[in-house]
């Protein structure tokens, strides 16, 4: 099973700080994941080659998934500065069986004090409980970079 999504968002802030917030593990640790999460591992290197490690574990509040974790991992196959990132993404249960593969593109556009950004994802598997992952992504995407936009503050 497979699905892909495409979201854009316009963001109040110039391309620099935009791109900051992707490559900074600090700032993506904040926004990075669906509401309810945090993520107590993040790590981020990104170079062509340099890969990306985020474990996302579910809140206190979130009833039967409480503590559970997602970890994902990637690696940089384009960095082009403040224009556009494209990374592997591999979701993981937590004894590093791979769950689901995807792409990931980012492109950021400046459009003056703004930042055009477009989110392009897929991901393919075949692991039991597949469906519900594919079936949550758009929301899980769509919740995180709204968490993204917000933390411009305007």
């Amino acid at each position: 099973m497979e699905k892909y999504i495409t979201l854009t968002r316009t963001i109040d802030a110039p391309v620099a700080r935009v791109w900051q917030a992707w490559v900074d593990k600090h700032q993506l640790q904040q926004w990075w994941a669906p509401n309810g999460f945090t993520n107590p591992v993040c790590e981020v290197d990104a170079k062509v080659g340099g890969e990306l490690h985020i474990v996302m574990q579910a809140g206190d509040g979130m009833g039967p998934m409480s503590g559970m974790k997602a970890p994902m991992k990637g690696v940089f196959t384009e960095v082009i500065e403040y224009k556009k990132l494209v990374f592997t993404n591999v979701a993981l249960d937590e004894s590093d069986n791979h769950l689901l593969e995807g792409v990931t593109t980012v492109t950021f556009e400046e459009m003056g004090d703004q930042t055009k950004l477009t989110v392009h994802t897929g991901a393919a598997g075949t692991a039991p409980g597949v469906e519900q992952m594919l079936g949550g992504m758009e929301q899980g995407w769509n919740e995180q970079l709204d968490k993204l936009s917000a933390s411009f503050g305007r």
